[in-house]
């Protein structure tokens, strides 16, 4: 079999930068990562490729866990082929894999909206669909975001089965209020599932949030958003996700859902392992033309944000993977940091095996970046995705 490749990179692993190394890969895996000084000493047939990154960052591909849509193409669609082209286009952006992420919407809209997503696993020509996220319907009516509340659910098992079934046991993760009446059950039978829970768009005390993670919600969706904030007598949802070291959560890195500040707060008093950097982007993310729908609804596009048409709420991010590693870098936060929150954090958290690093035995989903953080290729499973041939030799 033939081997890539890549050499002369500064390789960001998520622990450490290594520059001047190089990465071989065969077959779908990382087989070596070894420095310069030995590429020099290898030899290669010609069969193989050999990429010289001229110094360029070379990053786990990275992994969107929570994102609706993309370049005009959404999962309210409920369409296989919007959920393919938005594999083909995030590939451009430097994402190798991505949750889909279905809003609150009628069961039979929910249900048709999953078998979209699970259908076009194995048949993406870019980033690789992992499986559903869906972000509700078991959410707190109080804290809707731009949910609709017509479609939040109280806990049902009977409707959790369901969909279960129609995903053929592909639902990755999962947002929750932890403080709905019979969440307890409901966390029970996601955790046999394989389910990741997330406490999101969540009314809940700091003591629904501690009985949550008893039951086994470790994980949370967009802190600071759509979440009961910081009270000095009640530290809420906001609270203990700051308070509380095991409870990760995701962070929208844009500037605009949360401030820069809270941002080094968060990554200077919580464990970085525990920080995953999210898009929630919306559809008409990186759409070139008009008009801008999300959720079915009309949005604007207004300093960096969408909001919706209809009343000026904040609709969601046009945020995407780049710009927020880019943001975080700008905010001071190390480049080895910043890749950790967007690559081996999400893999790690959502139990995806052997992907998210640059090591050997691992999946070869890379990202060559310039340093101006430019995409020269995607590589899924040793295959190139975007790029690539520019600097192959």
């Amino acid at each position: 079999m033939a081997y890539t490749c890549i050499h002369n990179a500064t390789v960001v692993a998520g622990y450490a930068q290594m520059p001047e190394s190089a990465v071989l890969v065969e077959g779908a895996s990382v087989v070596e990562v070894f420095s310069e000084r030995r590429f020099r000493q290898k030899s290669f047939s010609r069969d193989d490729t050999v990429i010289d990154a001229e110094g360029s960052y070379l990053v786990p591909g990275l992994i969107d866990s929570h994102i609706h849509g993309f370049a005009g193409y959404g999962t309210e669609d409920l369409s296989t082929d919007s959920i393919l082209h938005m594999s083909e286009k995030l590939a451009g952006y430097g994402v190798s894999a991505f949750c889909p992420t279905l809003y609150p919407m009628a069961e039979e809209d929910m249900v048709k909206g999953i078998r979209a997503i699970v259908a076009a696993m194995g048949l993406e020509r870019g980033a690789t669909v992992l499986g559903v996220h869906l972000e509700g319907p078991f959410i707190s009516e109080h804290q809707l975001g731009v949910q609709r509340k017509e479609f939040v659910k109280p806990v049902d098992i009977e409707l959790m089965q369901r969909l279960y079934e129609a995903s053929e046991g592909k639902i990755v993760n999962m947002t929750v209020a932890p403080e709905l009446k019979g969440m307890r059950e409901l966390a029970l039978y996601c955790n046999n599932k394989g389910i990741v829970l997330q406490a999101g768009h969540t009314d809940a005390t700091y003591e629904n949030m501690i009985e949550g993670m008893q039951a086994g919600i470790r994980h949370s969706t967009h802190v600071f958003n759509a979440m009961s904030r910081l009270h000095h007598r009640n530290p809420n949802a906001v609270g203990a996700i700051l308070i509380q070291p095991d409870l990760s959560c995701e962070i929208i890195a844009d500037g605009h859902h949360v401030h820069p500040d809270l941002v080094r707060l968060l990554v200077r008093d919580k464990p970085d392992t525990n920080i995953v950097l999210v898009t929630d982007a919306l559809k008409p993310t990186a759409q070139k033309k008009g008009p801008f729908f999300a959720n079915n609804e009309e949005v604007y596009f207004s300093d960096g944000i969408f909001l919706r048409a209809s009343d000026h709420v904040i609709a969601g991010s046009s945020l995407t993977m780049l710009d927020g590693l880019r943001n975080l870098v700008s905010y001071g936060i190390p480049m080895e940091v910043a890749v950790k929150m967007a690559s081996p954090n999400p893999a790690r958290i959502l139990h995806l095996k052997r992907m998210g690093e640059i090591s050997p035995g691992f999946q070869a989903d890379m990202t060559l970046l310039t340093r101006e953080f430019q995409v020269l290729a995607s590589m899924v499973k040793g295959e190139f995705v975007y790029g690539g041939e520019r600097k192959q030799g």
